[in-house]
Formats: structure tokens, C-alpha cells, sequence
């Protein structure tokens, strides 16, 4: 299973871009033929108005780059969409502004709001979105000109846009609840292994106990140093703890870790503990990580040494940290997968290849070679932040 999506963005933004362009193109041409600025304010009007649509769009376009700003942005875009409107519906000095542009930019902010957004105050974006597309081609051309047919599409352009970004808010919706579903089913099978783990683990401390007096109280066996038997409770003793620690982890809620900035070798080290082998490259080992990237890394670790634990029983699990070019390249390798087994995406890997697919990167999963498993985890050092739509 392979996750992605970052390019998909781009391709959407590089298209968003070129439509706004092109839309620039049209209102140019439109206005290559307009009237000359008149009067004592027209000259200096003329100087602003004409800018505004070029200035919508900027502000459609910045909504990516500042989603927590969407509302402001959304506001100020159609703030000025409709104080060029006023502008050249009540001042006789300044020319015609084509609304291409501005129109186009302010659909885009109504839809994002709309997907976005809070549903109250997504509504009053909404109704303001519809009052400056129907009002700038309405008044600043008249209802006695053809142009004002824009009008009518201007409507039909912004219902579409309104209808799309609430199928895309319903879309996250149940995106987000799948999530859920998916992280609680982890939790408690993660809970049920715990559970086997920790009755495991206390057996073999009972059983090394209930050894440990049988032969103090026969007579014919040979004498013991009880010390051997202490070393023996306690290190099966610290190997639940480990065990124990880093099922935990992953049963905890998505909260970073307490550690704002960990190096990429403590992170590996620290999930691995004596449940894998583990090299990790000297040019990564010490290269520190935000906590976003230390928290999906440690997490897909447990997940991927969990399953190599439960689903393949593996004996031999390695584990290696290493730098391809601007990526770091985390490998999970196990035996115990027979030859020629389907490879089957279970939630687990849904789960690491989202937390990798939210910083940019990308996981995938399969089986290779002669009955082995293999988890691969793609991450750009300076990982992406999460986009707006």
C-alpha cells in the first residue's frame, strides 16, 4: 500500500493559478476598449480600482499558504470585491471594471469557507460571497446591457462552489470518522496483545519463581547460587516493562511527545528497544526532529514491530534508519511471511501511511524476497505542513 497526495495539491494549486491568470488576461482585454477616467477623482481612482480583482485573487491564492486566516482573507477579498463595485457604481469619474477576476477569486473563497469554516459563520460567508458575484456584473454594467447576463452566471458559479465545498466538508467529515473507527479497532487490539504480553511475560517470572523453590526444597538436587535465578526474574521483569512501554505508546491519544526535538537515532533506538536489531546511518543518527516528526516515526515503528510480532512471529526483525538524497528512509524488515502471500493492507498500515502521507512522506508495505516482510517509510527532512483547499 502506498500513500501519497502531496502532488495532487500542487497540481490543484497550479491550476487554481492559471485559471486566476487567465481570468487577469480576460479582464484586461475586456477593459483595453473602457472609457477614460474622468473628472478630478477619476485619474486618481483609476490608479486603485483596476487593481482590486488582481488583488482578490491574491487573497483567494494566500488562503493555502494561511488556512487558520481563511475568514479574514475571505472577508477582505470580498470586502474589496464589492467596494470596487460601489466604486464604479456611484462614481461617474471611474470606468467599467470587468468582474472576471474578482468573481472567479471570490468563489474560490466562498467554496473553501464553506468546507472549512465553522457552519455559522461559513453561511455568512456564503451569503456575502453571493451578494458580491450577483452585484458586481449587475451594477456596474446595468440590467439594460447584455453583460448583465454574467449576472445569472455568477449565480450559477457560486451555488456550484457553495455545493462542492459542503460535499468536500462532508467528504473530511467522514474521512475524520473512518480515522477514528480505524484508531480504535488498533487500540483495542493493542489493548488484547497488552494483555497476552504482560500474562506472558508474568508466566515465565511464576514459572522461574516456582523452579527456583522446587529446587531449594530437594534435597538431591545439586546447590544453586540464588543469584542466578534474581538475574533470571529480573531481566524477564524489565523485558515486560520495555514491552509493556511501548504498547502504551501506541494506545496513548494523538499527543506529541514530551520531548520537543529528539535526534532520529533516540528515536529509533528508544521504539526498537531489544525487540529488533537496529542500524542507523551516522549521517541521520544525530540529525534532530521536530516533534511532529518524532511522534509519526516512534508511532510507525511500534506499529510495524507489533505486527511483525503478531501476525508473522517473527524471529529476525531488522530495522534501518538511513538518508536517500533529501528524504529519510526508515526500513522495517521481518521473516515469517511465507513466499508468495498476498499483500494485504490491514488498518496498521493505513494508520502509519496516513501519519506519513500528513508530513509529506509516503509508506509502503509488502512482502519481498523468500518469506520476508518489508516496511518502508519515506519522509522529506523539512516536512510539508498540512494544506487548505
Amino acid at each position: 500500500m502506498t500513500a501519497g497526495g502531496t502532488p495532487a495539491r500542487r497540481g490543484v494549486f497550479v491550476a487554481e493559478v492559471t485559471v486566476l491568470v487567465a481570468a487577469v488576461v480576460v479582464d484586461a482585454v475586456l477593459a483595453s476598449g473602457g472609457e477614460t477616467p474622468r473628472g478630478l477623482l477619476g485619474p486618481l481612482l483609476s490608479m486603485v480600482v483596476p487593481y482590486s480583482g488582481e488583488a482578490v485573487a491574491v487573497l483567494a491564492v494566500l488562503r493555502r499558504r494561511f488556512p487558520r486566516r481563511l475568514e479574514l482573507l475571505g472577508c477582505a477579498a470580498i470586502g474589496l470585491s464589492l467596494l470596487g463595485t460601489a466604486a464604479g457604481a456611484f462614481v461617474d469619474e471611474v470606468p467599467v471594471r470587468p468582474p472576471v477576476t474578482e468573481v472567479l477569486a471570490v468563489l474560490l473563497v466562498a467554496g473553501a469557507g464553506c468546507r472549512r469554516l465553522p457552519a455559522v459563520r461559513a453561511a455568512a460567508l456564503a451569503v456575502a460571497a453571493c451578494a458580491a458575484v450577483v452585484l458586481a456584473p449587475m451594477t456596474r454594467y446595468g440590467l439594460g446591457f447584455p453583460a448583465a447576463l454574467l449576472t445569472v452566471a455568477a449565480a450559477l458559479a457560486w451555488g456550484a462552489a457553495v455545493a462542492l465545498g459542503l460535499i468536500l466538508r462532508d467528504a473530511d467529515a467522514r474521512h475524520r470518522r473512518e480515522m477514528e473507527r480505524i484508531r480504535t479497532e488498533d487500540r483495542l487490539q493493542l489493548a488484547r496483545d497488552l494483555h497476552d504480553l504482560v500474562a506472558h511475560h508474568v508466566t515465565g517470572i511464576v514459572v522461574r519463581t516456582r523452579a527456583a523453590q522446587a529446587l531449594a526444597e530437594n534435597p538431591a538436587a545439586p546447590p544453586q547460587n540464588p543469584l542466578d535465578f534474581y538475574d533470571q526474574i529480573e531481566q524477564a521483569a524489565a523485558e515486560a516493562l520495555t514491552a509493556t512501554r511501548g504498547l502504551v505508546g501506541v494506545l496513548r491519544s494523538d499527543e506529541p511527545l514530551p520531548s520537543p526535538s529528539l535526534a532520529l537515532g533516540d528515536v529509533v533506538r528508544a521504539a526498537v528497544g531489544e525487540q529488533a536489531s537496529a542500524r542507523v546511518a551516522d549521517e541521520v543518527d544525530g540529525l534532530p526532529l521536530p516533534a511532529p516528526v518524532s511522534v509519526a516515526l516512534h508511532r510507525v515503528l511500534l506499529e510495524a514491530l507489533t505486527n511483525a510480532r503478531r501476525h508473522a512471529r517473527a524471529a529476525d526483525v531488522r530495522v534501518t534508519a538511513s538518508a536517500d538524497g533529501d528524504e529519510l528512509v526508515l526500513e522495517i524488515d521481518n521473516d515469517g511471511v511465507p513466499a508468495g502471500e498476498p499483500a494485504e493492507g490491514g488498518h496498521g498500515i493505513i494508520g502509519m501511511a496516513e501519519r506519513m502521507t500528513a508530513l509529506g512522506g509516503e509508506l509502503t508495505a509488502g512482502p519481498h524476497g523468500d518469506g520476508r516482510w518489508r516496511v518502508t517509510a519515506r519522509l522529506p527532512r523539512e516536512p510539508e505542513a498540512p494544506q487548505g483547499i
